[in-house]
């Protein structure tokens, strides 16, 4: 018997590690069911617990979920309320199949080696993650295997190419992604595999009652979130992958830019948690290009260039996991942030007076998830404009996004920072007022994220800056004035970076 031990790979489909343990055990692979049912979680897993303990005896695969508090304290309610909802939907994929998610709380280093001794497991196997601390926790989880000698094996699932793969002609990781880039592009892409049919799988009846239910998010000591989370699990994700490939796909390229045309995918949540594997979706992308020329081609290219720069801070962050909290340029002297106080919190609150920055930064409070464009717009403003540490950005988008991955926020957030890899150049200052009138001209977002703002026309909402106080209070009185002065703070964050760098 083997265990698959799911961590961010919440699904049947497309999951090496699972795939392959079930190929060992001899199972066959499923032609009738995808594993994605929705509804099936409240279906009975049937049977009672008397072969439990008596492991010899199972074949099969048995897919368990470990709660770990370690990261768990890292945790937010609406990534704890997606992963709730995600695990529910896996659970049900493997009821549909006669097996059960076996569901535990603990230290994984512990609980992993439990189980394998409880069930005299053969192997087992999980999917690699790239962070630091899961670097650790799996680590430990091997060391503990090693001193009881269960055989394990890892698995690089969620991407296409494994950190020191992709590397310079002196063999070190690229911290410029454009090289990068041009290698991922031209490499070959493994296609999906398929599911284990319940023949592969152990059957439900040998799972405790007590190892079935999933707990509460209040269970796990969160409330429930204040943001409309989005429907997790893999059928949602493959509505999403589908309805992208069907059209958005092909104006991809310049919609994006654009917040008020919905023209994303909005499956970042889907890969961070893995409810959808990522050779499922650049299969898709692929044969989306098979029907598509000039720049219908080029804009479903620009969608995969997107999927390589998720990778390329995979990489980055896998080799230097110290960038969690650390700038990844080093500077002659320390940059000299203000200390966070009311800007931090009208920045928090999307009260700052710059409407493209309020917009932003209310819908990530309102959705648990924010415009790409837009994230942009508000970690510059951040780091620039309020000349405030990265830091704080990070742990705020921490806290509100749902699609939260350690790799691409701290990218993101150290690109904006230009403290990064292959970061914005300090003296590049983001002008919120002429974001938010290229991106937003006819400020539909803005009006639809910062209702005081309704009614107003798009030439008083991108000149808020320039009106007086009269003016404003005409126009809308109850939006604040902004809170710092663009062009004083583009030239006091360039001499900041500028001291920082030792020019003279």
């Amino acid at each position: 018997m083997q265990i698959h031990w799911h961590r961010r790979d919440l699904r049947v489909d497309d999951n090496l590690a699972l795939h392959d343990a079930a190929t060992a055990v001899g199972g066959g692979e499923t032609d009738e069911s995808d594993g994605d049912e929705s509804g099936a979680d409240e279906a009975d897993g049937g049977g009672d617990s008397d072969e439990h303990g008596d492991g010899g005896d199972i074949e099969g695969v048995l897919p368990v979920f470990v709660f770990d508090p370690g990261v768990l304290e890292f945790a937010s309610p609406p990534r704890v309320r997606f992963l709730l909802d995600a695990l529910a939907e896996l659970r049900a994929a493997y009821r549909e199949r006669g097996s059960e998610l076996l569901v535990r709380q603990g230290d994984p280093s512990t609980v992993i080696p439990n189980v394998a001794y409880e069930y005299e497991a053969d192997r087992v196997v999980w999917n690699h993650d790239y962070s630091g601390l899961a670097q650790e926790r799996d680590e430990a989880v091997r060391a503990a295997l090693d001193e009881q000698d269960t055989a394990h094996e890892e698995f690089h699932d969620a991407i296409h190419h494994e950190p020191g793969s992709i590397t310079t002609n002196e063999g070190k990781y690229y911290s410029v992604y454009t090289y990068f880039w041009k290698k991922w592009r031209d490499r070959e892409k493994a296609a999906p595999v398929d599911a284990p049919d319940g023949s592969a799988l152990v059957a439900a009846e040998h799972v405790d009652d007590e190892d079935r239910g999933l707990p509460s998010i209040g269970d796990l000591g969160f409330d429930e979130p204040e943001a409309d989370v989005p429907t997790a699990g893999t059928e949602a994700a493959r509505d999403r992958l589908e309805s992208f490939c069907d059209g958005p796909i092909y104006s991809y390229e310049e919609d994006r830019e654009y917040p008020a045309r919905e023209g994303t995918s909005r499956l970042s949540t889907d890969l961070k948690y893995g409810t959808l594997g990522i050779r499922e979706v650049y299969e898709a992308t692929a044969e989306a290009r098979e029907g598509a020329g000039g720049e219908e081609d080029e804009s479903a290219e620009e969608f995969q260039s997107q999927l390589a720069w998720r990778e390329f801070y995979t990489h980055v962050l896998h080799f230097n996991p110290e960038v969690v909290t650390e700038n990844f340029k080093e500077y002659a002297n320390p940059i000299g942030w203000r200390e966070p106080g009311d800007d931090l919190e009208a920045w928090k609150a999307g009260e700052t007076g710059y409407p493209i920055v309020d917009a932003g930064m209310r819908q990530l409070r309102e959705e648990a998830y924010m415009h790409n464009r837009l994230r942009m717009v508000v970690a510059s403003f951040l780091t620039k404009d309020l000349i405030l540490d990265w830091r704080h950005g990070y742990e705020h988008f921490r806290e509100r996004l749902a699609d939260h991955d350690t790799s691409n926020d701290n990218g993101g957030w150290q690109w904006a920072a230009s403290t990064g890899t292959d970061a914005q150049p300090y003296f590049r200052v983001f002008n919120p007022m002429t974001q938010g009138e290229r991106y937003d001209p006819d400020a539909a977002f803005i009006r639809e994220y910062v209702p005081e703002l309704e009614g107003v026309d798009a030439d008083t909402i991108h000149s808020w800056h320039e009106l007086d106080e009269d003016e404003r209070e005409d126009a809308a009185p109850d939006y604040p004035a902004p809170i710092v002065d663009h062009s004083e703070r583009r030239e006091e964050a360039i001499e900041t970076f500028e001291a920082a760098r030792g020019d003279d």
